[in-house]
């Protein structure tokens, strides 16, 4: 995530060195060959700044103006993730290099919000899913990453911490809605 990209593996390129003209190009392919109504990507900062991330947003952002897709940006409310951060360092001892400056830049002002959506009906698919995700449980030393805290909370709390889920409309700023397909005119 930080430092010199290592060098891509033969015959390939690493997605953060990728043309993202061409990138995009190649997404809007696939929005067509589908028929796509909407595509999600990352908020503008790649939610918590991975370098691959906010590759993700810009050729998915390219893409759906080639296209003419609707988009829906992935984020969280900094402000609210700043304060569960504090609170949770109050009982869990992060891992090291766990940088929590970082995150007053991370993901996307509450303001900017367009749709806060709630995912309760699929948190035990949501939790499974990201009990699935296990090369970003465990670090290169054998420790813990976030997302592996994260699974361990208890399911009520889990629960209350990941059953929503938020979302940026680039073309409909406005009050927040509680379903993506609402969309102000």
């Amino acid at each position: 995530m930080q430092g010199p990209v290592p060098a891509d593996p033969p015959g390939r390129t690493r997605f953060v060195r990728a043309d993202p003209g061409e990138a995009a190009a190649r997404v809007a392919d696939l929005l067509r060959a589908e028929h796509a109504d909407l595509v999600i990507g990352y908020d503008q900062a790649g939610g918590y700044g991975h370098r691959d991330h906010v590759r993700v947003h810009q050729v998915v952002r390219a893409a759906a103006a080639l296209t003419g897709t609707r988009l829906l940006e992935a984020t969280v409310p900094r402000d609210l993730l700043c304060r569960g951060i504090d609170l949770a360092a109050r009982v869990y001892r992060f891992p090291p290099g766990f940088d929590r400056e970082a995150f007053n830049e991370a993901f996307s002002a509450a303001a900017d919000i367009t749709h806060q959506i709630s995912v309760r009906p699929w948190i035990g698919a949501k939790k499974a899913s990201m009990r699935a995700h296990a090369s970003q449980a465990t670090a290169a030393d054998g420790g813990d990453r976030t997302l592996a805290a994260f699974c361990r909370i208890p399911r009520p709390l889990y629960d209350l911490v990941f059953g929503r889920e938020w979302f940026i409309d680039p073309a409909h700023p406005g009050p927040r809605r509680s379903d993506i397909w609402e969309v102000t005119r």
